[in-house]
């Protein structure tokens, strides 16, 4: 595939330990995270992929191979031919409200196997479709509330260790929020709602939030209101 970087053993080992490093640093470096990935993430993109392919809709994910970017999809007419309360508005209403895009993402280099290059990629171009989903914005207490949600779904290297780490940039309280309220809820919903990375998101649009919600089996995180 036209972005990756061939890398002999010793280079990834090189490059895990030192992303791994930068990444506990500062866990929610996005870069030094997702080179973590790529270099560790092989079994667990394996396990996802095998998953996918259990699935009807999973394996047309795989076959069809959609990608989410500002080049392929037009977001202000999807907004415009989405009703409120549907989840194709829904999600473009909270892109607009975070200033956040999914052209940010970044692109998989060091995933050998081009098949889990494209599952790597995917996982992170719906990123933005689990905060919706769930509700959860993107200040630190919520993405870490969220890495535990894709931990449990999806067993990837990085989202454990931003799950684990990621806690230490917060505040006392929104420490003891994080672990009384949102992790149990990360745990149990993860758990229970279907499995994400199968999920055809673009056919959904204009499905309204809540039924879809519901389909998918998601349960909503505590309201922040009441978590003081």
């Amino acid at each position: 595939y036209d972005t990756h970087i061939p890398i002999s053993n010793t280079e990834r080992t090189v490059l895990t330990v030192g992303s791994a490093f930068a990444a506990l640093a500062n866990p929610l470096r996005g870069d030094m995270v997702a080179t973590l990935g790529e270099t560790t993430g092989h079994l667990f993109l394996t396990r996802i992929r095998d998953q996918m392919l259990q699935s009807d809709e999973g394996r047309r994910i795989l076959r069809e191979r959609p990608v989410i970017n500002t080049k392929t999809i037009d977001f202000d007419k999807l907004k415009e031919e989405c009703a409120p309360g549907t989840f194709g508005h829904a999600y473009v209403s909270w892109l607009e409200g975070e200033g956040v895009t999914p052209d940010t993402r970044c692109e998989v280099q060091f995933v050998d196997d081009e098949e889990l290059a494209y599952v790597m990629n995917r996982y992170r171009q719906i990123h933005d479709f689990f905060h919706t989903l769930t509700g959860l914005g993107v200040t630190v207490e919520e993405e870490v509330a969220l890495k535990w949600f894709e931990w449990v779904q999806t067993g990837l290297p990085m989202t454990m260790l931003a799950s684990l780490f990621g806690p230490l940039r917060l505040t006392w309280p929104e420490r003891i929020r994080l672990y009384r309220n949102y992790v149990p809820w990360a745990l149990q919903c993860g758990a229970s709602c279907t499995p994400l990375m199968n999920v055809y998101y673009e056919h959904n649009f204009h499905m309204p939030l809540d039924e879809f919600r519901k389909q998918l089996g998601i349960i909503l995180p505590p309201s922040t209101t009441n978590l003081q």
